[in-house]
Formats: C-alpha cells, sequence, structure tokens
C-alpha cells in the first residue's frame, strides 16, 4: 500500500517572500515603503492572512515586472 503525504498549498505570500523578496533582500517594510501601502498589508500577504488585490497586484506588478494577473492567479 502506497503511503500519500499531502502538503500545505504554497500561497502567494511565500511566493512573494521566496522567489522575489529574499533573493532581492528586500524586506518587508522595504517592499510597503516603495510600494506605497500600510506594512501590515505585506506583512499579512506573506504570512498567508490575506489575499492579494488587484490594486496590490498591480502595485507588485510595477515594483517587479511582473504581470499583476500573475499575482492573481497564485489564488486560483
Amino acid at each position: 500500500m502506497i503511503n500519500k503525504s499531502f502538503l500545505d498549498p504554497i500561497t502567494p505570500g511565500e511566493i512573494l517572500r521566496e522567489d522575489f523578496m529574499e533573493p532581492l533582500g528586500i524586506s518587508m517594510n522595504q517592499l510597503s515603503r516603495d510600494i506605497v501601502v500600510p506594512p501590515n498589508r505585506i506583512s499579512e500577504i506573506v504570512n498567508g492572512k490575506r489575499s492579494i488585490t488587484a490594486d496590490t497586484a498591480l502595485r507588485l506588478e510595477r515594483y517587479f515586472g511582473v504581470e499583476a494577473q500573475f499575482w492573481l492567479n497564485l489564488q486560483s
């Protein structure tokens, strides 16, 4: 019999942190200042407690050069 274990899905916040912020050495506070959003918004996204809104996706698009639709699609 095969034992299958399931992992929790990766959240958009994990991708933001691990694939974008950490490689560039960007802190949550720095990102929030740079894209002009409250620091708690980035913290909540990174910690999986908040989804990425269209507004935040557009800000991330301008900052990282990755289409807003990418960020929104991570949630589906």
